[in-house]
């Protein structure tokens, strides 16, 4: 029974993380967030697989995909980190999440709820002559802590999916161990069916 609810809650696991990446996926789309984008589609190819290793038993997939969970944690730690502005990191001068070819920002930087934008004329000479040079007020909540919020929720979702991973490979395991498929009877001995007589041999005499 809990092998069985572990493997129905695996499987939801999955959906809500395809779900909920698809979803970040767009946005991130949207602001050509290069990093972002190529770490998300690895995350949904991933995702998938583990999904298909839970349904169809195989502990292989199972296995690749929580060990692709702990450097989707560790990615998505540096995404908290570089919008919270940790350490040496700002997300005003840096631009590694576009790779450096783009001067694009968050979707959620213009677009946000409550989010006013102006532009700025004349734009400043530093100001590529391909982008408008705006500013934004009255965000009801500031893009940075969009971005950690969607950052947050794929760390929950990859936490409980790399626990009931290793949960649901050790119990396939257990059950892979407790019957050998291939000799599961070797160690009974076989047999061969013994013809039993029910006639009585009598001695037979020839006379000469």
């Amino acid at each position: 029974m809990g092998y069985c609810s572990g493997r129905c809650t695996l499987i939801f696991i999955c959906g809500m993380q395809l779900v909920c990446v698809l979803e970040r996926q767009i946005f991130d789309f949207l602001g050509y967030q290069w990093a972002p984008i190529l770490a998300n589609f690895v995350h949904i190819i991933i995702v998938i697989l583990g999904l298909f290793g839970t349904i169809q038993y195989r502990p292989r997939y199972i296995t690749g995909y929580a060990i692709w969970l702990v450097l989707w944690v560790t990615w998505n730690v540096f995404v908290i980190c570089f919008y919270l502005e940790a350490g040496d990191l700002s997300k005003e001068t840096d631009l590694i999440l576009t790779f450096n070819i783009s001067m694009h920002r968050s979707w959620w930087m213009e677009n946000g709820p409550g989010c006013m934008v102006t532009s700025v004329t004349p734009a400043p000479d530093w100001a590529p002559e391909d982008h408008r040079y705006i500013t934004v007020s009255g965000c009801l909540l500031e893009y940075q802590y969009i971005e950690v919020a969607h950052s947050s929720l794929q760390l929950l979702l990859a936490l409980a999916g790399f626990v009931y991973a290793c949960y649901v490979v050790k119990c396939i395991t257990e059950e892979e161990d407790s019957f050998d498929f291939i000799g599961g009877f070797d160690s009974y001995g076989y047999q061969g069916p013994q013809k039993t007589s029910h006639l009585q041999l009598q001695p037979m005499y020839m006379s000469k």
